[in-house]
C-alpha cells in the first residue's frame, strides 16, 4: 500500500464536529490531551475516568471539566460501567484507562491486572450493546512485546509478552481486544484496534516515577534528580505524537473497519534516545546551562542497576503506521524535550494550562502540515 502524504494524520473537524465519542482515562495525562483536541474538534465528547490521581492535574487546571461530560466511574465495577458505556451510546470509543506504571504493577499487581485487563473486557463487552458503536481504539503499550534483548526494533507480528506485570496486563489486554473483535464485533463492522505506542513526554504530566515529571519536581525544588537507568534506550516522543494517532486512526477505523488491528507509533529507530540524552537535554532548557557545563549539582547518576527487573533497550518500528494511516513523526526527540520543559516553565511563570496545550497543538499541527521532518544531526 502506498505511503500517504503527512497532512492525512490530522483531524478533519468536518468529520469530528457533533461525533458521540467516549474517552476512557479522560482524567489523566494522555486523556486530558485527547479530550481537549477532540472537544476543540467539535465532538460531543464524553468520559469515564476514576479521578484524577496527581495535584495538580491537567484534567483540573486544563478546564478540561467544562468541555465534556465526565462521569467518575472505575472500569472494574461492570454493573457500573456497562449502564454509563449504554448511556452514551458512543460512535468512537478511544480506550486510554489503566494502571500505567511499571514499578507501581510491582507493587500492586492484583490491581494491574484487574484494571488493564478485566476493566478492558469489562468496556468491550459492554459496548457490545451499545448500537451506535462503530470505532474502538485500546490504547496499550509499546512493552506488550516479549523482551528480545536486543536492539532491533518491534513489529506488529512479533510475540507478544511482558516480564512485569504492567507489561503482561497489557498484553493481555492486546489478546482480550482481537478474541472480542473476532468474536464479536466484526460480524457486526465495527473495527477494533489497539494502540502500542512508545514512551511520552509533554506538559501537564505529574505522575511518580516518570522522568521529566520527577526532573521537574527534583529541579523545580532546588534537588538533584537521581536517574536509576541512564544508559536505558527508549522511543521518546512529544505526547500530540500518539494523541494525533489516536484521532487519525479511530477516524480512518470508522469509515473502513477492514484496517482493524494492533499498530506501534513511535519515532523512527534513528531518533531513539538514552535517558541519559534526555535528562542532559532537559536540564539545558530547564535552566540555560551551556552544554559543557558541569551537572552534578543537578543529576545523580546510578552507578549500578537497582530495583525491580526493566528493559534495557526498547524500540517499535512505526512502517505501519505510515503506510496505512499516514502517521509519521512531526516533532523530533529534542523539539520533544524542550516543548515539555518550556511548558512547566510557562506555567509557572503565569500562564494557562489550556493555552499552553493549545499553542502547543497548533504548533503541531502547522509543522505536520507544513511538511517539515526535523531530524536529529
Amino acid at each position: 500500500m502506498p505511503s500517504k502524504s503527512t497532512s492525512t494524520c490530522l483531524p478533519d473537524p468536518r468529520f469530528w464536529r457533533g461525533r458521540r465519542v467516549l474517552v476512557t482515562g479522560h482524567t489523566g495525562f494522555k486523556g486530558s490531551w485527547l479530550s481537549l483536541w477532540l472537544s476543540d474538534l467539535g465532538a460531543d465528547l464524553h468520559g469515564i475516568a476514576l479521578k484524577p490521581d496527581s495535584t495538580p492535574a491537567l484534567f483540573e487546571i486544563g478546564a478540561l471539566r467544562d468541555k465534556m461530560s465526565s462521569n467518575i466511574c472505575d472500569i472494574r465495577d461492570v454493573e457500573a460501567l456497562a449502564e454509563k458505556v449504554v448511556g452514551i451510546d458512543p460512535e468512537i470509543c478511544i480506550h486510554l484507562a489503566a494502571q500505567s506504571l511499571v514499578r507501581e504493577s510491582y507493587v500492586d499487581p492484583i490491581r494491574t491486572f484487574a484494571t488493564n485487563v478485566q476493566g478492558t473486557t469489562n468496556l468491550l463487552d459492554a459496548l457490545r450493546a451499545a448500537p451506535s458503536a462503530k470505532a474502538i481504539v485500546c490504547i496499550t503499550t509499546d512493552k506488550v512485546y516479549k523482551d528480545k534483548e536486543s536492539k532491533s526494533p518491534y513489529c506488529e507480528t512479533d510475540e507478544l509478552g511482558g516480564y512485569d506485570p504492567y507489561s503482561a496486563s497489557k498484553a493481555a489486554a492486546e489478546i482480550a481486544a482481537e478474541c472480542f473483535r473476532q468474536s464479536f464485533f466484526q460480524e457486526k463492522g465495527v473495527g477494533i484496534a489497539t494502540v502500542r505506542a512508545g514512551n511520552v513526554i509533554g506538559g501537564g504530566d505529574w505522575a511518580k516515577d516518570r522522568l521529566v515529571p520527577d526532573a521537574v519536581r527534583a529541579w523545580g525544588a532546588d534537588e538533584a534528580l537521581s536517574v536509576r537507568r541512564p544508559a536505558a534506550v527508549r522511543p521518546w516522543q512529544h505526547v500530540l505524537e500518539p494523541i494525533s494517532g489516536y484521532i487519525a486512526l479511530a477516524a480512518q477505523l470508522f469509515q473502513d473497519p477492514s484496517i482493524a488491528g494492533a499498530y506501534n507509533i513511535g519515532p523512527t529507530v534513528k531518533t531513539e534516545a538514552t535517558v541519559r540524552f534526555v535528562v542532559e537535554k532537559a536540564l539545558i532548557a530547564w535552566s540555560n546551562l551551556p552544554p559543557d557545563e558541569s551537572h552534578e549539582k543537578w543529576i545523580q547518576w546510578a552507578t549500578s542497576v537497582e530495583g525491580p527487573r526493566e528493559a534495557t533497550h526498547l524500540s517499535l518500528d512505526p512502517t505501519k503506521a505510515a503506510d496505512v494511516l499516514g502517521i509519521r513523526p512531526v516533532w523530533n526527540v529534542e523539539q520533544a524535550i524542550t516543548k515539555t520543559v518550556q511548558w512547566y516553565r510557562k506555567l509557572n511563570s503565569g500562564y494557562s494550562a489550556e493555552t499552553l496545550c493549545r499553542n502547543d497543538i497548533s504548533d503541531f499541527t502547522a509543522t505536520a502540515r507544513s511538511g517539515e521532518r526535523n531530524r536529529p544531526d
